[in-house]
């Protein structure tokens, strides 16, 4: 929106929009979508669980209500079909895992004025950390977003005649999961932290994968990589660290691929001016709350990465994608 175009009433929707925001986290939280997807009900009959107190879960239904999410019909709320399928757990669309990370991180978010001051992170104050349901939240809320947009990406991307892919960084191993599905000829190595393992090798098994795709555990950061590769995927890790981290990880995934190897490096890419895409510049505060060095980068920055780090042909793919997303690819040198 053009400076011109703001009005008072704007700038207060904007300032005010994390009350719908807040309604939409306590709905997902105490599960009221699963709930009323499951049969309609009363706000009485939710409080025999003792888990809400009639004056509070009204008043949450009915907001939800005004927002579109849940249907009414006299005291009987119930999902509406949307809802039914995006915000119900027991579906296989279901996006709250995403829902419950955004959560966790506005804690952080209502202290950005002093991470600005310090120029330090505060999420690891105030979040929790690495606590198993923080953890849960993150990869799959990482799986939630990554199975929308995955569908789409890789069907675009032509991995004819290679063989073996490096899905660095992969969590839950969604993309390592599209990518097999893709192409039958393909197996991978999805490669992150230990505490990934138990999440990945569900979700790998889940699709009926676990003879193509395999996961190892260490940190890319500080240990090498073991095995060859001829294609590496690098899907939004690069974003956590300055550009010294950057340039590592980089390093690592060039010398864990063959002569011809191809890289691929999705990242929320700012313009060269570093002042837009909007979603990619809010996402740079996110990194600034939550690690030491990490921020969003530019496409000139991403291509300069690759081209130091040897590779050749380096630029970005024409993929039209949200939120300010973008692939770069390059390929190792044949000689």
């Amino acid at each position: 929106m053009a400076p011109s175009e703001w009005t008072p009433a704007d700038l207060l929707q904007l300032s005010g929009g994390y009350w719908s925001t807040c309604a939409l986290h306590a709905g997902v939280k105490l599960d009221l979508f699963t709930l009323l997807s499951e049969k309609p009900q009363t706000a009485e009959e939710l409080t025999e669980s003792g888990r809400v107190k009639r004056r509070g879960v009204t008043m949450l239904l009915n907001a939800l209500v005004a927002l579109g999410l849940l249907e009414k019909k006299a005291d009987t709320f119930r999902s509406t079909p949307f809802a039914a399928l995006f915000l119900n757990a027991a579906s296989p669309n279901y996006l709250g895992h995403i829902i419950m990370h955004h959560h966790h991180l506005m804690a952080g978010w209502a202290h950005l004025d002093e991470s600005v001051t310090s120029g330090n992170q505060l999420r690891e104050r105030m979040s929790g950390g690495d606590e198993p349901q923080y953890r849960e939240s993150f990869l799959m809320g990482m799986f939630n977003l990554a199975m929308l947009i995955a569908p789409k990406i890789v069907p675009e991307i032509d991995l004819a005649g290679r063989r073996r892919l490096l899905d660095l960084g992969g969590g839950p191993g969604t993309y390592g999961i599209q990518f097999c599905l893709h192409n039958p000829e393909l197996t991978a190595v999805v490669y992150d932290l230990p505490t990934t393992r138990q999440f990945a090798e569900a979700t790998i098994d889940k699709f009926g994968l676990s003879s193509r795709i395999e996961f190892n555990d260490g940190n890319f950061i500080t240990t090498g990589i073991e095995g060859i590769f001829d294609v590496a995927w690098l899907s939004h890790i690069l974003h956590s660290e300055g550009e010294e981290g950057c340039e590592v990880i980089i390093n690592k995934a060039r010398g864990a691929l063959e002569p011809g190897g191809l890289i691929l490096v999705q990242e929320f890419i700012l313009d060269d001016t570093l002042d837009g895409p909007l979603f990619p510049s809010l996402f740079s505060l996110n990194m600034l709350l939550g690690t030491p060095d990490g921020r969003s980068y530019s496409e000139g920055e991403l291509c300069g990465m690759l081209t130091r780090a040897g590779f050749i042909n380096v630029g970005r793919l024409p993929l039209l994608l949200p939120n300010g997303s973008g692939v770069i690819a390059g390929t190792v040198p044949s000689h």
